[in-house]
């Protein structure tokens, strides 16, 4: 049966609103970094962007340490995502396909530290860092971005393995393959949309993160583009173009990885299909 079409125009008009609600501050953004100076100080505003400028791009790419913190950024977020994966691999497999006892407790423990405000225990976090002498250290950073998305990707990866029949994994092992073999060429393969899932989640996470690096590495060569960014008003005034620019560049890695693994997730579900 068809719907109204009332009904139908409703719920049109209701996704357009929420699309046009979280898409225009990205397009404004974007619209501010590449406006001439005169054109985002003026009275009346410029919606679209006419006389388009690269000069504040090129200023937030010339400020001090800005390709120290990209690399920087990117080492400890990529670091984080591939060990915390690494581990919520073996430990969501177990948590799904093994019986032991307290295991109820571990998925609860899991789910309390994911509940957790990180921000309460920087604190405690700086005490532990500053004992071992790692301060404006990258090291602390990457271990505590991978433990503050580890429960989330081990509870989500253990809900693909748990969805992978049982059977698929005993028919490999009765053909010879080891239970780590039967793992790595069964099941692997159809957690691909989980990987790029949690992936991706662990990225945005660990790439936004702020309170850490801000009480941790106070040298600003150890420091991330987050805590770069925060610094931009005071480094350039009322430049609200470079803030723009910065704001943009910050963001593209985030998008990129949300346009590439959407993408991938899908073909990695047909391709561990078939291999399965």
């Amino acid at each position: 049966m068809k719907r109204p079409l009332f009904g139908r125009v409703w719920l049109n008009a209701t996704a357009v609103v929420v699309f046009v609600v979280c898409v225009f501050p990205v397009y404004w953004m974007f619209a501010t970094a590449l406006k001439p100076t005169g054109d985002i100080i003026s009275e009346s505003p410029v919606w679209f962007p006419t006389n388009t400028t690269f000069e504040h791009f090129r200023t937030a790419t010339d400020a001090d340490h800005f390709w120290t913190y990209v690399r920087n950024s990117l080492t400890v977020t990529c670091l984080a995502v591939l060990f915390s994966l690494v581990i919520a691999l073996a430990g969501s497999f177990a948590l799904a396909r093994m019986r032991f006892k307290g295991r109820r407790g571990f998925v609860i423990g899991f789910m309390l530290a994911q509940m957790a405000p990180w921000e309460v225990m920087v604190i405690a976090i700086y005490m532990i860092v500053r004992d071992g002498s790692m301060l404006n250290s990258l090291v602390p950073l990457t271990a505590f971005y991978m433990m503050m998305i580890l429960p989330f990707t081990i509870l989500t990866l253990r809900g693909f393995v748990a969805a992978v029949p049982k059977e698929l994994e005993e028919s490999a092992m009765v053909d010879g393959c080891t239970r780590a073999q039967a793992f790595r060429r069964v099941i692997l393969p159809l957690l691909a949309p989980g990987l790029m899932s949690t992936s991706m989640f662990g990225f945005i996470t660990a790439w936004n993160e702020f309170p850490l690096v801000l009480v941790l590495n106070k040298d600003a060569g150890a420091q991330t583009l987050p805590l770069w960014l925060s610094s931009f008003q005071t480094q350039f005034g009322n430049d609200w173009g470079a803030t723009m620019a910065a704001s943009s560049l910050f963001a593209v890695p985030i998008l990129i990885l949300f346009v590439f693994l959407q993408r991938r997730a899908v073909s990695g579900l047909t391709a561990g299909a078939v291999k399965g």
